[in-house]
């Protein structure tokens, strides 16, 4: 139903001050007041016969004259004060009309906030285009170091003895490798999109890098722990695309690698959804089974990403501080305090 106000359509051209006519119908009636009432002085104190003014001495011509021209101001006084009431009528009806005009706006604002689905989707489109090109700015501040060559793989290549020549030994393998070891390294292009998890359904190229990522079992480790804690927060509503959290950089990860904690990686916990910590936190405290898993998975993240920054480029970091994981880190691990 429409607000009552949506009714009353404010006049075209009421915020534009108008220009007011130099003489108006007040000036007209003041004019023709005055005329009238010189006209009659005139006629009383010069023609009619036995006129005092001609015996009058310099007194009473003063008072004659005063008495003549001070109907005469107090007309245009009135004049006066009326043009200006009108005037003020005028300004009056414009503020009433820009406060009529600002309240409509803000309830049309109010419902639309409540009521996403109606917003035009040109206007959607332009809001998303500009989010999309903010994130690749802060990611672009925050990787503007050089970039140093690195191997594709997530973690350094195991050391191996140097090839004995003998051809006996050539084809020898020691007992208890793991099959891991057999198979291509995971890419970190593939372990970063594997920890943001595919977007629908249709996402190809997300559930491909997910396999691969499962085939590592340090990977799949941490993605398991991951899933089970984005699956714990959705059930309070906590959905990690409306989190926001301020872009720390790369050197800051680093040192959270080195082993640093406290104050020295503040900026790490960017995530200031106060709703969203409020109710981690109380699951937190109220929840052993989230608890456990939100502490599984912050050691899982912690030795994941040691091996991690070994080999990743300061990109590399930033690209993996906005994936789902990430961002579920930021959140838990500013609930459990290990920034402050």
């Amino acid at each position: 139903m429409k607000d009552d106000t949506d009714s009353q359509h404010t006049p075209l051209g009421i915020y534009d001050k108008p220009e007011s006519p130099k003489i108006t119908g007040i000036e007209l009636i003041a004019v023709g007041l005055s005329f009238v009432w010189l006209l009659g002085a005139v006629v009383f104190f010069l023609i009619l016969p036995r006129n005092p003014l001609r015996q009058a001495d310099s007194l009473q011509f003063l008072m004659t004259l005063l008495a003549i021209f001070m109907p005469v101001a107090m007309i245009w006084v009135a004049a006066t004060a009326a043009r200006s009431s009108r005037v003020m009528r005028e300004e009056s009806a414009r503020l009433q009309a820009a406060i009529d005009a600002m309240r409509r706006t803000y309830v049309s604002q109010a419902r639309g906030e409540q009521s996403p689905q109606n917003m035009e989707p040109s206007v959607a489109k332009k809001l998303d285009e500009i989010a999309a090109a903010t994130r690749k700015t802060e990611t672009a501040l925050a990787t503007f170091t050089t970039s140093r060559d690195r191997d594709d793989g997530i973690r350094k290549p195991l050391e191996t003895e140097p090839e004995v020549e003998d051809a006996a030994d050539q084809g020898t393998l020691a007992l208890g490798t793991p099959a891991e070891e057999l198979s291509p390294p995971l890419s970190r292009a593939d372990f970063i999109q594997a920890l943001n998890f595919p977007e629908d359904a249709d996402d190809s190229a997300g559930f491909a890098a997910l396999r691969k990522a499962l085939r590592d079992r340090q990977a799949a480790h941490l993605i398991q722990a991951s899933q089970d804690v984005l699956t714990l927060l959705s059930q309070d509503g906590i959905y990690m695309d409306d989190l926001r959290p301020d872009l720390a950089r790369p050197e800051i990860w680093r040192r959270f690698a080195a082993g640093e904690r406290g104050k020295a990686i503040a900026a790490l916990g960017g995530v200031r959804d106060r709703s969203s910590l409020a109710l981690a936190a109380g699951r937190m405290k109220q929840d052993p089974i989230f608890r456990d898993a939100a502490h599984h998975f912050m050691r899982r993240f912690d030795r994941s990403f040691v091996e991690f920054e070994e080999t990743a480029s300061d990109a590399d970091i930033a690209a993996l501080s906005e994936t789902r994981t990430a961002r579920a880190f930021m959140l838990l691990g500013r609930v459990a305090g290990i920034f402050d």
